[in-house]
């Protein structure tokens, strides 16, 4: 398997093949997942959640996130590393440039962080300065308080035509990537054929030009009720790499997400 870099992702874009995608937050597992083909990996914020035990993602630190960034880099082999800004990180332009940079230096490729358009002028600045950027939209978990729960985002024709402006305003601003979270199968597809990058999806119905989970879904370690857009492959695996390389060619297949993970 070659590197996977930001133009594997824009070539899948124009020749219409999906990717795969799954979180990692070590080296072991981030080795797995990458000898199983997934093509992206993300050191999410997340880990505060499924490791840290928290009600939220909004306790983890840079200095967390950069841990597990190391850790996962040492063992990634060709899959690209997406990396998340976490909560706050965006509360300034400076502050922004400065957790890119150490999370770039801990070993991402690919820097994500959540926002709307207010977001356009701290994306620009960070790719003037060569961090590549992918924006989150839909449910995006830092606002979790704000929203009022883990709640499907864009029902409503307003809210759906302000993702849209949303995202298009992030790409002019220079975003390389969009990931939507928790919208209706509709809005996933409208996104993606609005734009000329690669979108992400995670709950955001089938048409996305790529997937992502939350290892830990992956293999049934769920704390409570799973998500909609969730599904255990390690049901189907008789082992953890199995499970990742079942989740890997049902993404391929667009086999999943089915309509039964749609919204």
């Amino acid at each position: 398997m070659k590197p996977v870099t930001l133009s594997t992702l824009q070539a899948y874009k124009r020749t219409g093949e999906t990717f795969s995608c799954l979180t990692a937050y070590d080296a072991s597992f981030a080795q797995a997942a990458s000898h199983a083909g997934i093509e992206v990996l993300l050191v999410g914020d997340s880990l505060g959640m499924v490791l840290q035990g928290h009600a939220s993602t909004l306790p983890v630190t840079i200095e967390d996130i950069c841990y597990h960034t190391r850790c996962a880099a040492r063992g990634k082999g060709p899959s690209l590393l997406m990396v998340d800004l976490p909560f706050m990180s965006n509360a300034t332009t400076e502050r922004m440039l400065e957790d890119a940079g150490a999370l770039m230096r801990a070993g991402a490729e690919l820097v994500k962080v959540e926002g709307e358009a207010w977001m356009a002028d701290g994306i620009r600045e960070l790719t003037r300065r060569g961090v590549p950027v992918c924006a989150h939209l839909g449910l995006t978990p830092q606002a979790v308080y704000q929203i009022g729960g883990y709640k499907v985002q864009g029902r409503e024709a307003a809210q759906a035509e302000r993702i849209i402006y949303d995202a298009k305003a992030l790409v002019e601003a220079g975003a390389s990537v969009i990931l939507l979270e928790c919208v209706p199968a509709s809005l996933g597809k409208a996104v993606t054929d609005a734009l000329d990058v690669p979108v992400i999806g995670i709950g955001a119905g089938p048409d996305t030009d790529g997937q992502i989970l939350v290892m830990h879904d992956v293999l049934g370690v769920t704390h409570g009720r799973p998500p909609r857009f969730v599904k255990n492959f390690l049901n189907e695996a008789d082992c953890i790499q199995s499970a990742f390389r079942r989740y890997h060619e049902a993404v391929k297949s667009r086999v999943f997400p089915a309509q039964e993970h749609c919204f």
